[in-house]
This record gives structure tokens, C-alpha cells and sequence, in this order.
């Protein structure tokens, strides 16, 4: 069945570009568009769309207000088309943290151009987004400034570093904000890879670093997997792992992508596969796609611990359900659930 799209920006330019580009998929049917959200709120309220692609710098009522109100009464699944610029970056994150499930990227220079090039991307984020689940999303919460980290209780950021790898695509921005906010500030090193746009991850990082008791930043070449710090893939560059002197460092670096992704899951499974084998733990979180299912079934079968979010708290039960069909997944886990088995897998030693 055909996914029904409606667009709403207030830049002419931008609605007859998305449009045309659009038109020429036998999957998309345009319900229309609109400059801003005041014009749309009523047409989508009569008949709500499969996907909505929604700008968020507009006069009147910006998007991420009219984003936080469909999602407190009707969710539907929103794609942000967000600039590169900070401002712009920043505000797709409350987005993202609001509910919308992907973020499609636009430069304010040559744009017509950028999206004919990026064309394929965009209908197939579309498509996926028809697939989501949205739940009701009662109040975005912002990020606190940093609470005080107390030092780490009776362990030494060295001790018992045995790495936690997380995965995850589409709803994966709020699915690792659940996880890390479980997680002590002494806990494990953790390396993750989200499937996100380059530019937004430094800031997502940033914004994880204010609200969790863990040390959060975006992964730099060479940094040290350590006690109570969680690296982040930067968007546009794989994550890998490799292992000196006893200790796990951060590979970051440029390559093809990998799955159509890049950071990929999968090449940060592969290289702790390498350096780790039985002693991390990999985990899958909500998203579109198979990125990962492969890497962790090789993590599987060298004896590490591995788990697979579940159905029913996945956005997308994409990559953990390939993973599972794989039978790469020790336990199949609710999001609530992975703190939890974070910290045990720890306790364990």
C-alpha cells in the first residue's frame, strides 16, 4: 500500500523540491504541503498522514512545538528535515528526544542539488518511518546541566574493563538515553554506534554528558575505553576498537560504508570480535535494517554475552530481530530491562 507523505516547511524552494523529488515514486502518495504548522494542524488532524517530513525553523509555531503536540495526543511517524548549521542540529535533538524518529540533513547553500543527490536516502527514510511505531510522548524533557559525578566506588577506572558495545538506527536516540540513564557513574566503558548524521552526534554526546551519571562524549582516535565513560561514533566515521597493554582504545576513522552505514554496527562488532572476543558484551538495539546481526553473531560465537532488545519496546524491530533470527542473541530483552543486564554483566567480572 502506497505510504502517504505530507510536508511541511515554510521555504517554497524546499516544498517544490521535496515534492518533485517525491512525485516519482510509485510507493509515495503526497497528501500535500504547508508553509507552517498552523496550516497543517488542521489538514492533518482530518486525515493524518503515514509519515510526516517536517522542517523546524518556521515562523508562528516552530516545529519542534507542533512535534511535542502531535505527539502528546496523535503520534505520527515525523522525519525532521533539519540544516547542518548548530542551531539547527541542536533543535533536531529535542526533536529526536520529542519523538521524531530520523533526521534528514540539509545545507542552506546548493540545496536543489543536494537533495536530488541525496534522493534515494530520503525515500527510503521515508519508508522506514511508515514502519515505526510511535508512542505517545507526554513532555520532552530537556537536558539537566550535569549533576556532580562522585569518584567510582571501590574500583579503579582500569579494573574490570571488559568492554559494552551498543547498536542502534531508528528510535535508538532515546532508547540509549534509557539505557545510560540506568547506568552508574563507575560504570563499565561503553563504545556505541547510532546510525546519525554528521554533526549531530558531538551534540548528542554533549547532550547525554548533561543528563546521565556517566562521562559522555563523542569518540576521538585513540581515546581510552575506561570506567565510567561512553563513546560515541562520530556520524560519518567507523568506530573500531583494538586492544595494548591490557586495555581497550578507540579507532576512529574514515572508510567505505559498510550495510550502507557509516559509523556502522558491524565494524565496531567486528574489531571487538578481534580484540575483545568473550569478554564484552554487544547489544542491539531498536532500529531499521540488519547493521550488526552479523558482527554480533561472530561476537556469539566467541562466547560473548549478547542480547537483543524486544519487540514490543523497538521503534523499529529491525536489527534486533535479525539478530535474533540469526540466533546471534543470548537473551532477548525489554529496553527497561538493559541496565540491568549492563550492570550484571559487570558484577560478574
Amino acid at each position: 500500500m502506497a505510504i502517504k507523505v505530507y510536508v511541511v516547511d515554510d521555504s517554497a524552494v524546499v516544498r517544490q523540491a521535496l515534492m518533485h523529488l517525491l512525485q516519482g515514486d510509485p510507493d509515495i502518495v503526497l497528501m500535500g504541503s504547508a508553509p507552517n504548522a498552523l496550516i497543517a494542524a488542521p489538514v492533518i488532524s482530518r486525515t493524518p498522514p503515514d509519515v510526516l517530513l517536517l522542517d523546524i525553523e518556521m515562523p508562528g509555531m516552530d516545529g519542534l512545538t507542533f512535534l511535542r503536540q502531535l505527539m502528546a495526543t496523535t503520534p505520527i511517524p515525523t522525519v525532521i528535515c533539519s540544516t547542518l548549521s548548530t542551531q539547527g542540529s541542536q533543535v533536531a535533538l529535542e526533536a529526536l528526544a520529542a519523538g521524531a524518529v530520523a533526521v534528514v540533513a540539509k545545507p542552506r547553500l546548493g540545496l536543489k542539488q543536494y537533495l536530488e543527490d541525496s534522493r534515494r536516502e530520503l525515500v527510503q527514510v521515508l519508508k522506514q518511518a511508515a514502519r515505526t511505531r510511535p508512542r505517545v510522548v507526554a513532555s520532552a524533557r530537556t537536558a539537566a546541566h550535569p549533576a556532580p559525578r562522585p569518584a567510582p566506588a571501590g574500583r579503579h577506572g582500569l579494573a574490570v574493563n571488559k568492554p559494552v558495545l551498543i547498536g542502534s538506527s531508528t528510535g535508538g536516540t532515546q532508547a540509549i538515553e534509557a539505557v545510560l540513564m540506568g547506568l552508574p557513574a563507575d560504570g563499565p566503558g561503553i563504545a556505541i554506534v547510532l546510525h546519525m548524521p554528521e554533526k549531530f552526534t558531538e551534540m548528542y554526546a554533549q547532550r547525554l554528558d548533561g543528563c546521565c551519571a556517566m562521562r559522555v562524549r563523542e569518540a576521538r582516535d585513540g581515546d581510552r575505553l575506561e570506567r565510567g565513560l561512553v563513546l560515541i561514533a562520530p556520524g560519518g566515521l567507523h568506530l573500531q576498537l583494538r586492544k595494548a597493554g591490557g586495555q581497550y582504545f578507540a579507532v576512529v576513522a574514515d572508510g567505505p560504508p559498510v550495510n550502507r552505514h557509516k559509523p556502522s554496527v558491524d565494524v565496531l562488532f567486528r574489531s571487538a570480535a578481534e580484540c575483545a572476543g568473550g569478554d564484552a558484551l554487544a547489544i542491539l538495539l531498536t532500529g531499521m535494517g540488519d547493521d550488526g546481526a552479523r558482527g554480533m553473531k561472530l561476537l556469539h560465537g566467541l562466547g560473548a554475552r549478547t542480547l537483543a532488545q524486544d519487540e514490543a519496546s523497538c521503534v523499529v524491530f529491525g536489527m534486533p530481530m535479525e539478530a535474533i533470527r540469526l540466533g546471534a542473541a543470548d537473551q532477548v530483552l525489554a529496553l527497561s530491562k538493559m541496565a540491568g543486564a549492563i550492570c550484571d554483566f559487570d558484577a560478574r567480572g
